[in-house]
């Protein structure tokens, strides 16, 4: 399990460009995946992802106004427990087991709309080890579940392969300004540490 530190460091990695780009439930699984996010270093014919998997009691509940915003839960398959997804959303916000955050979904969307392998789960009370809230300018969503795992298209991360990759990425971005570049990156160009006040 990644400890306190690297889990904000999670938020750091996905909160400047990052997008929420599929959903993918598996009976008592759910994986999130993250694109744009800063970890590694950019080769051009690859995009870096980051997915967050979420088993044993596991939930998803989406908060939304427009009902065509989640359009994507649609196709659950409620028998066998299935839904594959690809999305598109900008990631506004993202926090970790934060009630008061949460708080905030019930007051700024009007419905809330959930899919959970347990049948008596209940959004306004949960009880699993681990959750994940993510806000968007469209919808927001809590997923959650007593396992949470995290993986880039190579490898399970830990604590100390987040620090790398999250490192080896910084040290793109200080390279990358250090050249003028002819090809441009839109996650170094549109980065808040360009925008610093001086």
């Amino acid at each position: 399990m990644m400890n306190v530190r690297s889990l904000k460091l999670i938020r750091d990695v996905i909160i400047n460009s990052g997008k929420w780009t599929s959903i993918e439930i598996a009976q008592d699984s759910v994986y999130l995946e993250f694109k744009d996010v800063e970890l590694g270093t950019p080769k051009h014919d690859e995009e870096f992802s980051l997915t967050v998997r979420f088993a044993e009691d596991s939930f998803f509940t989406a908060f939304y106004n427009n009902i065509w915003d989640i359009d994507f839960l649609s196709r659950y398959d409620y028998k066998n427990q299935l839904l594959s997804e690809e999305v598109y959303f900008e990631v506004k916000d993202i926090k970790f087991i934060d009630f008061e955050y949460l708080n905030t979904f019930f007051y700024n969307f009007k419905r809330e709309k959930t899919v959970s392998s347990r049948d008596d789960f209940d959004i306004h009370n949960i009880r699993n080890d681990f959750f994940l809230l993510v806000e968007t300018k469209e919808i927001a969503f809590v997923a959650g579940g007593n396992y949470m795992d995290f993986f880039t298209p190579s490898e399970r991360l830990d604590d100390a392969s987040l620090r790398e990759l999250s490192n080896q990425w910084m040290l793109y971005f200080l390279n990358y300004h250090m050249k003028r570049n002819l090809i441009k990156d839109p996650m170094c160009e549109n980065h808040p540490l360009m925008h610093t006040k001086k």
